[in-house]
């Protein structure tokens, strides 16, 4: 089983399927947060259908290059043969 899931992410023949399940996941989770009723909303950004979904996905995306930032940039990363 494992083997099969790291040769599904790992081997180019699955690139096509991996985009599209991707996308698929991603229309489903905005289909999901326009779909869901919020009666009482706390703010004004909160009733825009889909805020949810664009919110965590542009949040993941600045959490990953804030971290490569400062991992290059702040000295965090080392060379594999830092210690040699």
């Amino acid at each position: 089983m494992i083997a099969r899931l790291v040769t599904f992410f790992g081997d180019d023949r699955y690139k096509r399927l991996r985009w599209r399940l991707l996308l698929l996941v991603l229309f489903l989770i905005v289909l999901a947060d326009v779909l869901v009723p919020r009666p009482h909303v706390e703010h004004v950004w909160d009733a825009i259908p889909g805020w949810s979904a664009a919110f965590g996905f542009i949040s993941c995306v600045a959490i990953i290059f804030i971290s490569k930032f400062i991992g290059h940039s702040g000295g965090i990363m080392r060379d594999e043969d830092y210690y040699d």
